[in-house]
């Protein structure tokens, strides 16, 4: 049940870090979504800023929320939450497509559309949690082994099926951290861990212009399809101009609400899956060292939560809830940087939208009811 005592027990170095990086947030939203062409003064509410502000308020009950609730009693909702999600992501399908992508539910009356692939990486972290903790050592059985990988495979092909390449792939590395932790077979862990490393390691050599993209076309498009496989392409006029904006922030960036590339509307999605770049541009290398510097906090807190845990699923949400955080960075960044292909992951308490906010608050408030109650049992 709820306990406002546990609250007194949280990490509160990690308050100032999710303020801080919310801040930034509204920097960079209001400058990206003010009119500078008919602009007065600078100013930091745009209505787009406010939405973003009663987002980061509901997520800050969530996080409460969560933060002060035994996190074992998620074991009993393990199933409830794995269900319904499944359902929602099937839902999707038979609703109109936004933006040609089957992604959201449009809410009628309150022009919010909501994203059940954002919450669908927290619910397998918690369901594989559950899982491994409950199999104990008959794991590493061959029955456990694919359990365990049908956990993820399944939401994984729906989430692709919308489609939603970087939230689908996000589940991979959560589920191959998850698998070690929690004893899996260890040739599968193995196996899964090369194939990652293969597969990303094709990727970069794209992205680096080691190989050709279009050498590559005729041999890559037997195993994929031809519009997938232009996912991968580097030379995209998003990629060139997320590159560009961070490029021309040079050492100490160009100012708040003075970005020339960003603020004539040239650089796609500044908001939202570009806000890194657009973030680039205006504070440059300078406030991109910063905002590294904040990630790197509040991903090493987390990981700390792992290390204090005092019991198998504890630990194991804790790690999968960081790697969880920590992807997302990985992912947001790379892409801006031309290592990745732009895949609409995004950037935690940056990003401008709803969904990502409040399940990112309630990871959060989930590690914080973790760390409070490292003494209690």
């Amino acid at each position: 049940m709820w306990s406002p005592f546990c609250l007194k027990s949280i990490d509160f170095r990690t308050i100032p870090i999710i303020l801080a990086l919310m801040y930034i947030s509204l920097l960079v939203i209001s400058s990206t979504t003010a009119d500078h062409i008919d602009i007065v003064e600078e100013t930091l509410f745009t209505p787009m800023a406010k939405s973003q502000m009663k987002w980061f308020a509901l997520g800050w009950i969530v996080y409460i929320f969560f933060a002060g609730i035994d996190y074992r009693m998620l074991r009993t909702w393990t199933w409830v939450l794995y269900g319904g999600m499944l359902l929602l992501l099937v839902g999707l399908f038979f609703v109109p497509a936004i933006q040609n992508v089957h992604r959201w539910y449009k809410i009628p009356f309150v022009g919010f559309a909501f994203q059940p692939s954002e919450y669908a990486k927290l619910i397998v972290v918690i369901t594989l949690s559950w899982f491994l903790e409950y199999k104990g050592s008959a794991i590493e059985r061959g029955r456990g082994v694919m359990q365990s990988l049908l956990i993820v495979f399944i939401p994984f092909l729906l989430i692709l099926k919308q489609p939603d390449l970087g939230t689908a792939l996000v589940l991979y590395p959560i589920a191959l951290v998850m698998f070690y932790f929690g004893g899996l077979r260890k040739k599968v862990v193995f196996y899964m861990g090369l194939l990652g490393i293969v597969g990303l390691a094709f990727v970069t050599t794209l992205f680096l212009g080691i190989v050709s993209h279009e050498e590559m076309r005729p041999y890559v498009t037997k195993v994929i399809k031809d519009y997938q496989f232009e996912r991968l392409n580097p030379n995209t006029y998003h990629q060139r101009a997320a590159q560009t904006a961070i490029a021309l922030g040079g050492i100490s960036g160009s100012g708040w609400h003075k970005s020339e590339f960003t603020g004539r509307e040239w650089l796609p999605a500044a908001s939202t899956d570009s806000v890194f770049a657009a973030y680039g541009e205006e504070f440059g290398l300078v406030g991109v060292f910063i905002l590294l510097g904040l990630f790197f906090g509040l991903l090493y807190f987390s990981f700390q939560v792992t290390a204090l845990a005092k019991d198998r699923f504890g630990r194991l949400l804790s790690a999968g809830i960081t790697v969880y955080l920590a992807m997302h960075v990985i992912v947001n960044i790379g892409m801006m940087c031309g290592f990745l292909p732009i895949t609409g992951v995004p950037l935690i308490l940056v990003t401008y939208g709803g969904s990502s906010v409040l399940s990112t608050m309630t990871a959060l408030g989930i590690l914080q009811s973790i760390y409070s109650r490292r003494f209690m049992f």
